[in-house]
């Protein structure tokens, strides 16, 4: 490094983190004029809410800027880092402050869908009675991994991946504003290959333009007079120098996830392996792979082998119990057992269409032969009358309308071509003939 010149150990992503919402960058849906956090911070009115979003979008940044602007009181928890008893600490902690008459504190809490179901019920009392307010930060849905009591509790605001502008104008702002980097001559000459490596990351791009910027300012003979001129080329060869095998919270997390999900789906047992590995050797969560198996399970493999989701579902539970080294072994035997098995996605296409009919079509009045009967108020309204019991008829079955009557003719469930849903489709022929057709369509 050339005498006289330091860099700081602060990384520029923090160096140039955004004190306020007019310096926030991205998210307009949310901070810009009008939007819904804005609101809350100028009305002084905050509710607890939960941002949900990829890395590097500004989530741990917009929840520091909202109790700043506010004047709260700031706590922060990583789930990764943090138990039950922290949670209690925290919340001692500002329960004491209700004494001097100070607004509550925010509790922030970034990756909120690791903590386990008891770290978040230690959370409820404390929103619920507003001691805190609480802001989390997941990059999961938190209708999945956040327990329903207290997401009740909290709104969900989605933030998107940055747009090419956000991240240009992210460029602009470290060659402008930072203290550090204004010292030296810098020229972004192409900018597509920190974009691309970026994948909508705040911090992933500045930590990538500090890296290059760095290496160039390294030779003995640099001299801050002297440009440094950024390409293409230079980013993709100080990557490949500094790159990790796998970004568990990165880009490649997703990428890597959407090739395995997608090989196991495409019957290749072997690419379904390998990317197994690629994930196990990059420390992802064991359970997250798990959640994915049990959910391929039942979409892309179905009723064409329902003990699918019987094996996905106990490999789930077992490496939950396990853990590593061997759950990897658990893991590699369900993803060659989905991978190899038939495939049928008819019943994830079954409730999609009729998801999508009732939201068309509201809330049809259930027929009264098969509405709830436990009141002699209802059976003199006709609630039951002239149900037929199917178990009373031969075959267990008794031809009937189950749908409300404009619904009648209705078909979802479509048996995709495999052994075992030929098998369905013959039964349900022979069983409802010219009432209903479940032929090959």
């Amino acid at each position: 490094m050339a005498p006289g010149f330091i860099f700081p150990n602060q990384p520029l992503a923090d160096r140039l983190r955004p004190g306020t919402l007019d310096e926030f960058i991205g998210q307009e849906h949310l901070v810009g004029p009008g939007a819904v956090i804005r609101k809350m911070v100028h009305s002084g009115s905050l509710s607890s809410f939960i941002l949900w979003g990829p890395p590097g979008v500004g989530k741990t940044t917009l929840a520091t800027i909202i109790s700043k602007q506010m004047d709260r009181p700031f706590y922060s928890l990583s789930a990764v880092q943090s138990g039950v008893k922290d949670v209690r600490e925290t919340i001692e902690k500002a329960k004491k402050l209700q004494f001097f008459n100070k607004p509550n504190p925010v509790l922030f809490i970034d990756e909120i869908h690791r903590f386990s179901k008891s770290q978040q019920d230690s959370l409820l009392g404390a929103v619920e009675t507003g001691i805190v307010t609480l802001i989390g930060a997941t990059t999961e849905n938190p209708s999945f991994e956040v327990i329903s009591p207290l997401l009740s509790r909290c709104q969900v605001y989605i933030l998107n991946g940055l747009t090419k502008e956000d991240l240009l104008q992210m460029i602009r702002r470290a060659l402008e504003k930072d203290v550090y980097l204004k010292k030296l001559k810098v020229k972004v000459k192409e900018h597509e290959a920190m974009l691309q490596y970026s994948g909508g990351d705040a911090r992933k791009l500045l930590n990538t333009l500090e890296l290059v910027i760095k290496s160039e300012a390294s030779d003995q003979s640099f001299t801050e007079e002297r440009q440094i001129t950024i390409t293409n080329d230079q980013v993709k060869e100080r990557l490949q120098e500094n790159m990790a095998i796998y970004d568990k919270d990165g880009e490649m997390h997703y990428d890597i996830i959407s090739a395995f999900i997608k090989s196991v789906r495409g019957s290749d047992p072997d690419a379904a392996v390998y990317w197994l590995a690629r994930m196990l050797e990059g420390g992802e969560d064991i359970k997250f792979i798990a959640r994915r198996l049990v959910i391929l399970a039942s979409e892309d493999i179905g009723l064409a082998n329902p003990n699918a989701l019987l094996m996905a579902t106990n490999c789930f539970q077992a490496v939950h119990m396990i853990g590593m080294p061997e759950a990897r072994i658990i893991l590699s035997e369900t993803s060659i057992y989905l991978a190899a098995s038939p495939k049928s996605n008819s019943a994830y296409a079954s409730i999609n269409l009729a998801m999508d009919l009732v939201r068309k079509t509201g809330n049809v009045p259930v027929p009264l032969h098969l509405r709830n009967a436990p009141t002699s108020l209802m059976k003199d309204l006709g609630y039951g009358k002239d149900y037929k019991y199917a178990h009373s008829y031969e075959d267990h079955f008794v031809k009937d309308h189950y749908l409300p009557e404009q619904l009648n003719n209705q078909q979802f469930y479509t048996p995709a071509d495999n052994p075992r849903e030929d098998e369905i489709r013959k039964r349900l022929e022979r069983l409802w003939q010219e009432m209903k057709t479940y032929g090959k369509k």
